[in-house]
C-alpha cells in the first residue's frame, strides 16, 4: 500500500492506496506549527494509517507527503512554508530516517493536481487516456496551479512551474506579499476576497456570492472582479501550456457551480469580443472539482512511485 500525507496549515489528511487503486478511508488530525511539531504530526498519522491498514508501517510501499512552500524534490527538503513556521526543513530525510521508508515530499498543489488527474479519470469525469492534460488551479488563501502532461507531473526547471498567482496583471493593483504589485493573487483568491469584501462570516466568500445573487451591488462588483481574476488564470493556463481542462480545487472550490458558471460567463463575454479566444473553447475547458475528492492526499501517495518524480 502507497501512503499518501497531505500536510496543511491547519489540519492534516492521509490515505493509503492499493495497488488496485483502491482508497482507505482518510485521517484527519490537526497539523503541529514549527519543524519538530510538522515533524511529529507526519509521524503520528503514519501510526494511525498503520493501525486502521492493519499493517507496520515499515511495511507501506511507499510514502509521499504533500505540504506547502518550496520543496527540492530530490532532497526533500521544505523551505519558505511560512503557515507552518519552516524556514528550511529536510522533512524527506528526518522522517526516512524514523520509518525505515523512502519518503518523497512535493509542493501540495503540484501533489494535488496529480491525485485530481488520478481521481477524475478513475471516477470517468475526464477522458480515460492518461496522456490527457490537465492544469489543477488551486483557490485557497493563495493561488497557484499544479500542470500534468502526458501523464507527468511540469515541475520546470527550478520547481516553480504553476506558480501563477505571482505573474502582475495590474502594475496599479494591490501590493501582493511576493514583493510585486497587482498579481493574479491579489484579486483571485481567499485573501483578494477577505480584503475586497471584510466580512465577519464564517466563510466570506460564501456570502459574497449569496449577496451577490440577493442584488447587492457592492457585492457583484466584488464577486465579478473575482470571478474577472479566476477566468483570467484559466486563460493564462491555456495560453501557455494549452491543457485539455482545468480543474478549479483548493478552498473556494466548495462555491460549485456559482464559481465555475460564473468563470464561463466571462470567458464567454471575452470569447464574443476575440475570434482568436472563441476558437480555443475556453469556457468548455473548466469544470470544479468534485466536493470530497481527496486530491491532495491521493496525489501525495502517487509521488512516492518514482516515475511520478520525473518532469
Amino acid at each position: 500500500m502507497r501512503l499518501g500525507i497531505d500536510i496543511g496549515g491547519t489540519k492534516t489528511a492521509a490515505v493509503a492506496l492499493a495497488e488496485t487503486g483502491e482508497l482507505s478511508d482518510q485521517v484527519r488530525m490537526p497539523t503541529g506549527f514549527g519543524a519538530e511539531a510538522v515533524v511529529e504530526t507526519a509521524l503520528r498519522t503514519v501510526e494511525r494509517m498503520a493501525e486502521l491498514s492493519g499493517i507496520g508501517q515499515a511495511a507501506f510501499s511507499s510514502i509521499g507527503i504533500g505540504i506547502p512552500g518550496a520543496v527540492d524534490t530530490v532532497t526533500g527538503r521544505v523551505a519558505h512554508a511560512v503557515n507552518l513556521g519552516l524556514e528550511g526543513l529536510d522533512l524527506g530525510p528526518r522522517l526516512a530516517d524514523r520509518l525505515g521508508v523512502d519518503v518523497r515530499i512535493e509542493n501540495d498543489v503540484k501533489a494535488a493536481a496529480l491525485g485530481a488527474h488520478h481521481l477524475l479519470a478513475a471516477h470517468g469525469a475526464s477522458a480515460p487516456s492518461a496522456d490527457r492534460s490537465m492544469a489543477y488551479l488551486n483557490l485557497g488563501t493563495g493561488l497557484a496551479a499544479g500542470i500534468v502532461q502526458g501523464g507527468r507531473l511540469l515541475r520546470g526547471g527550478h520547481g516553480v512551474a504553476g506558480e501563477i498567482g505571482h505573474i502582475p496583471i495590474d502594475p496599479a493593483g494591490e501590493l501582493c506579499g511576493c514583493g510585486q504589485r497587482g498579481c493574479l493573487e491579489t484579486v483571485a483568491s481567499g485573501s483578494a476576497i477577505a480584503r475586497m469584501w471584510p466580512s465577519e462570516a464564517e466563510l466570506p466568500a460564501r456570502e459574497l456570492f449569496d449577496r451577490a445573487e440577493a442584488g447587492d451591488a457592492e457585492a457583484i462588483r466584488v464577486r465579478e472582479r473575482f470571478l474577472s481574476g479566476v477566468a483570467a488564470a484559466v486563460r493564462l493556463l491555456v495560453l501557455t501550456t494549452d491543457v485539455d481542462e482545468v480543474v478549479i480545487g483548493g478552498g473556494l472550490a466548495a462555491l460549485g457551480d456559482p464559481l465555475v458558471d460564473g468563470t464561463r460567463r466571462i470567458l464567454n463575454r471575452w470569447a464574443a469580443d476575440s475570434a482568436f479566444l472563441a476558437s480555443l473553447g475556453l469556457a468548455e475547458r473548466v469544470r470544479v472539482i468534485p466536493l470530497g475528492f481527496p486530491a491532495a492526499a491521493v496525489g501525495a501517495a502517487l509521488v512516492g512511485v518514482a516515475q511520478w518524480q520525473k518532469s
